[in-house]
């Protein structure tokens, strides 16, 4: 499975983005895809993440202010980035886990392929 991530960007706080996630070479449907986030010196953590299903698990820091969704027939992930803050700042990489359940799609040991990063600046 290849992915690969587009819409970052230099964005004022407050201010919005939607990143983009398109999946190529294995059956898009079938995955639960999450979206991760590493800041300079800080280790990658997850954002937020969607079931096959359509259920959704989003960290606390984003709750409210992030949304995850996906479109099978696009075999496309979206992270809609509202309310952006200057801690939000990060290279943000989106992954692909093969078949498991909800619950452990926040886990990123579930996840068995990651794009590349695409950078998203929050300035003050």
């Amino acid at each position: 499975v290849q992915l690969q991530a587009s819409g970052g960007g230099l964005v004022q706080a407050g201010g919005s983005l939607r990143l983009s996630c398109v999946a190529s070479g294995g059956t898009f449907r079938s995955y639960g895809m999450g979206w991760f986030r590493q800041a300079p010196g800080q280790e990658r953590h997850l954002v937020a993440a969607i079931h096959r299903s359509g259920g959704t698990y989003y960290a606390d820091s984003v709750k409210g202010r992030f949304t995850i969704s996906r479109d099978n027939a696009k075999n496309t992930v979206y992270l809609q980035m509202n309310g952006l803050r200057p801690g939000d700042t990060a290279a943000y990489y989106c992954a692909a886990a093969p078949s498991v359940i909800l619950s452990n799609l926040a886990s990123q040991s579930a996840y068995t392929y990651f794009g590349q990063g695409t950078q998203v600046t929050v300035s003050s």
